[in-house]
């Protein structure tokens, strides 16, 4: 839920930056990366596990997201499908090279810089990817906003009954999951902000996004949010 919060607050936080406020995709996207390898570089520095550290760095590879795939899909232009399928291979080559380097790609894994490097740019191209999915199912199969949410809401559906009813893979299903929530998360933001005319509500990006970090602030302080425990830590458990 926070997840989904996070992504829709990445579009219209970008939005906000690049359009209400005539920033432009580019210097929005210069500007959020800047925020996100900060945000990294604390993440990965820290010695335990802080929640609202881990989330601001989760919003900001989104909102990152939402800037770079609209520079891509129009300042670029190359379109929705292009984008697409250009951060598609991106994810893919990133989960490959860290699967290639590490012998696995769960997150279970992630207890060393080096692998959270590969955590981290996994995470933003898929961010990417999802904004980048979201417009294209929105705007050009015609399913408009609300049709595009459901088709992802549906989507995460599925997901979950895979994952209570069968026995695939849960590292498969995790990725699958994080991809899917950011494109439920652009349409819901597009959804939110953009004109009626357009099939949206129209209401303020600015205040929009404020009435949603406080969702997320409120989640964070009313939902436990502890670390998972550490592989080397598990095992030795486990050895005992």
């Amino acid at each position: 839920m926070i997840k989904i919060a996070a992504t829709t607050l990445g579009e219209t936080g970008g939005d906000t930056v690049s359009m209400t406020l005539h920033w432009g995709y580019l210097a929005s996207t210069a500007l959020f990366l800047s925020i996100l390898a900060v945000l990294v570089v604390m993440q990965t520095a820290a010695k335990r596990f802080h929640p609202f550290l881990y989330w601001a760095t989760i919003i900001a590879s989104t909102t990152a997201g939402t800037t770079m795939a609209d520079f891509a899909d129009r300042s670029l232009g190359i379109g929705y499908a292009g984008g697409s399928s250009i951060l598609f291979a991106c994810v893919i080559f990133t989960l490959c090279l860290w699967y290639w380097s590490q012998g696995s790609i769960s997150v279970d894994t992630v207890n060393t810089p080096k692998v959270e490097a590969f955590y981290w740019a996994a995470i933003t191209f898929s961010q990417t990817l999802g904004t980048a999915l979201g417009d294209w199912t929105a705007d050009s199969t015609g399913l408009g906003y609300e049709g595009g949410a459901i088709v992802f809401a549906a989507g995460l559906a599925v997901l979950a009954a895979l994952y209570y009813r069968t026995t695939v893979s849960r590292v498969l299903l995790f990725w699958a999951a994080f991809i899917l929530t950011r494109p439920l998360g652009a349409t819901v933001g597009d959804f939110f902000d953009k004109p009626v005319s357009q099939g949206g509500l129209h209401l303020s990006r600015p205040i929009a996004s404020a009435v949603i970090a406080v969702f997320i602030v409120a989640c964070l302080l009313i939902f436990p949010q502890r670390a998972g425990r550490h592989p080397a830590g598990r095992l030795a458990s486990d050895a005992v």
